[in-house]
């Protein structure tokens, strides 16, 4: 799976044309499926209609694809997999929104959808919660809904963690000072970017693209 781990969606053109390189073909001739599901345990019904018509400030449903279908992962248990792999494996990319990542692991691993991931020839992209999911955890900073385990464990498709939103001007807590702070915390690798960043990742090579600013902390201890 090809990975492109955002902090806002398609916010500028080098971030755009990573996507359409991910991709193989233009947006025009992609299928895309988008997942909702973070946002409702962050930012209610409103926020995730908001993310699935393209009414909000970060750019993915709204690119122009050439179909794009609506995946939410609480209804796929009851569907059954041999209704909605198929769906997933025919879609050319996977649009995941922002909210709460663990509540997003998981209804992942609820669904079905963590364990298809290893055999999915399909892009991600992921934005905010959508990309930290992907990490090993988030961090007790980034704990909002408890999951069952009650840890702050996702996905850890990827080796390193991811604080988005760094210095945006709306969320007053997410300074560089107190990324390292939490970065000191994580045991991991740790990446802080900034809403006009994002990290590619394919077969485990690691770049980052950005036309903003971002910083990498070391694993601690």
């Amino acid at each position: 799976m090809k990975l492109l781990l955002t902090s806002a969606g398609i916010t500028n053109a080098s971030i755009r044309d990573e996507l359409v390189g991910l991709l193989g073909k233009p947006i025009a001739d992609s299928t895309a499926l988008c997942i909702p599901t973070a946002g409702y345990a962050m930012g209610g019904p409103a926020g995730a209609w908001r993310f699935i018509t393209g009414q909000s400030s970060t750019p993915m449903c709204e690119l122009g694809w050439k179909s794009l279908g609506v995946l939410e992962l609480t209804a796929l248990p009851s569907v059954g997999e041999d209704r909605w792999v198929p769906w997933v494996r025919e879609a050319d990319v996977l649009l995941v929104g922002g909210g709460d990542a663990l509540y997003l692991g998981h209804w992942m691993r609820q669904s079905g959808l963590a364990d298809l991931l290893p055999s999915l020839d399909t892009v991600w992209v992921g934005l905010s919660a959508g990309s930290m999911v992907m990490a090993p955890r988030v961090g007790a900073e980034f704990v909002a809904w408890t999951p069952p385990g009650g840890t702050d464990e996702t996905l850890g498709v990827v080796d390193f963690a991811i604080f988005p939103h760094l210095d945006h001007p709306d969320l007053p807590e997410n300074t560089m000072a107190e990324a390292e702070k939490w970065a000191a915390g994580m045991s991991i690798p740790a990446y802080g970017i900034d809403d006009q960043t994002a990290i590619k990742v394919i077969d485990g090579s690691v770049e980052v693209v950005t036309e903003g600013h971002w910083k990498l902390f070391p694993a601690q201890g």
